[in-house]
């Protein structure tokens, strides 16, 4: 049974990749609060920008799940933001794929990031989250090269997802129904296909595939009706 450590396992995507794995898998949570318990779940209760990182000595794959969604206009956005959305996107990634580095290159381990599908097209009001996640996409091809035969990194790059992370975004029938209109398969995603796919990449039947980003878009940067 594989050991998966999930940071920020505790809602939206996180916990849905949670209980895609749980029953198949040793699941070790690192978030702010608590997840439902599970007897092949182990939780770590922290803060991964502050708070010292538990030791542990077998990691077959790591998934890191927070992020930000930090929209307003450049006249609007303080240096602040910037800094607040890079330390939440790219430096907290960085410092647990440091101090897990070990761990997951004796297990041939594979790396899961999240970009944004604002990294591929302009978008208003996205300049912060725009140039953390495109620096989160330039992490992982980095360290695929930098460890390709020994851990596979790759990114998924979703649209709006329906989490209580973009729930300002989709607070009425009338926002989610014009969100739905902006993208060509007019559907909102579901954690649950995002949560599937990083499922795949971490499984042994995508062993050849690393330095990827994977938009899932409900079509919205590749196609036009």
């Amino acid at each position: 049974m594989k050991t998966i450590l999930v940071v920020g396992g505790s809602k939206g995507i996180g916990k849905s990749l949670v209980d895609v794995l749980k029953d198949t898998h040793k699941i070790i949570n690192i978030s702010r609060n608590e997840i439902e318990a599970h007897e092949n779940i182990t939780h770590y209760s922290l803060d991964v920008l502050n708070d010292e990182l538990p030791d542990l000595e077998t990691i077959n794959g790591l998934v890191y799940c927070p992020g930000s969604i930090n929209l307003k206009p450049i006249g609007r956005l303080k240096l602040d933001d910037f800094r607040e959305d890079f330390e939440i996107n790219v430096v907290a990634a960085v410092k647990i794929i440091q101090k897990y580095i070990n761990p997951l290159k004796n297990n041939n381990g594979s790396v899961v990031l999240f970009s944004t599908v604002a990294t591929k097209m302009g978008m208003p009001f996205h300049a912060s989250v725009s140039a953390s996640k495109s620096a989160v996409e330039g992490v992982v091809k980095s360290l695929a090269a930098e460890f390709a035969t020994k851990i596979r990194f790759n990114c998924i790059a979703p649209t709006v997802t329906d989490t209580t992370l973009a729930e300002r975004l989709l607070r009425n029938e009338k926002q989610r129904e014009g969100m739905k209109q902006r993208h060509p398969l007019q559907k909102i995603l579901e954690p649950t296909e995002v949560a599937s796919l990083a499922a795949y990449l971490l499984s042994d039947v995508a062993s050849s595939i690393s330095g990827q980003v994977f938009p899932i878009d409900a079509g919205m940067v590749s196609l036009k009706l």
